[in-house]
């Protein structure tokens, strides 16, 4: 796709974790509109209309959602507002308008039953409120009537906001030992990588649907939390690394049941987004090197 084609693109929910990695790699031939929740409601469907008349992109992408998966169960009606109408009243003012639209999913839209990676074309069977929310949000896009795509990721940090990583770093530093659930398994997934998927995937019009996108490779919390310390101390970004033990789910519980196998199989989206994946623990020594550069320029 010539370049100069896509010269505006929208970003909502822009101060969050995925939103500002998309504006911190944006090609440099593209003009971002980085929209964050206070710029925009974007449940409202008079002020999405308003923003995409006055910014008039070629491409909008969500990166806004309502991540709290345990306070969902409780609160499921600000889920389903931000997870579910959101990307409707979006994908729908994109339609009218002919403007291409990009839906960030989660591996939570299933349960986790499986053992191997699962395919875009899996059954769905989320096993909460959040997970739940994100499959109603990708109905929504996918039947809006948009040139749309779907990306479903999971497990996402970054050098900044709040995350697992940086949890655990915390840890790391004021505790002797940590205890880390071992029996759910997935792929952590840097931001910026994903970011730079759906940059690719912006410069490719033909490719609509579902897809799938995470860092290579596949961990439970427990060896993330793991590599994590070892790698963070390696760096010099730790001076104390604590003992991490292994528990299991039943012994940790949470208000949300979460899918004890999230692993996606990411094989179409290598294919035709061109990219050559990355093994989560050289990415997480790239993000952590991040940090240290960004504490050292604080």
């Amino acid at each position: 796709m010539p370049e100069q084609l896509l010269s505006k693109v929208m970003v909502t929910g822009a101060a969050g974790q995925l939103g500002s990695a998309l504006c911190l790699s944006a090609p440099s031939s593209v003009d971002v509109c980085a929209l964050s929740r206070t710029d925009c409601d974007i449940c409202d469907p008079a002020a999405v209309e308003a923003a995409l008349d006055a910014q008039r992109p070629q491409l909008v992408i969500n990166a806004a959602a309502y991540t709290a998966v345990d306070r969902a169960e409780e609160d499921s009606a600000a889920a389903f507002a931000a997870n579910a109408e959101a990307p409707g009243v979006l994908a729908r003012a994109c339609a009218a308008r002919g403007i291409r639209f990009f839906h960030v999913s989660s591996d939570f839209v299933f349960d986790g039953s499986r053992s191997s990676p699962y395919p875009v074309d899996a059954l769905t069977a989320p096993l909460g409120v959040y997970g739940q929310s994100k499959q109603a949000g990708e109905q929504a896009t996918l039947n809006s009537g948009a040139d749309c795509l779907v990306l479903r990721t999971g497990w996402v940090y970054s050098h900044d906001g709040q995350n697992f990583m940086h949890t655990m770093l915390r840890l790391h530093g004021s505790h002797d030992e940590i205890s880390v659930v071992s029996d759910q398994v997935g792929t952590p997934t840097d931001a910026i990588s994903l970011a730079g998927a759906l940059w690719a995937a912006a410069d490719r019009p033909g490719l609509s649907g579902i897809y799938h996108w995470s860092d290579a490779g596949v961990c439970s919390w427990y060896d993330f939390a793991l590599a994590i310390g070892e790698e963070a101390y390696a760096l010099g970004l730790l001076t104390n690394l604590a003992a991490v033990k292994p528990i299991r789910t039943e012994d940790y519980p949470t208000p949300a049941q979460r899918p004890a196998y999230s692993v996606l199989d990411k094989t179409q989206s290598w294919q035709d987004f061109d990219i050559l994946p990355t093994h989560w623990r050289s990415q997480l020594r790239v993000v952590l090197t991040r940090l240290k550069e960004a504490d050292h320029h604080a």
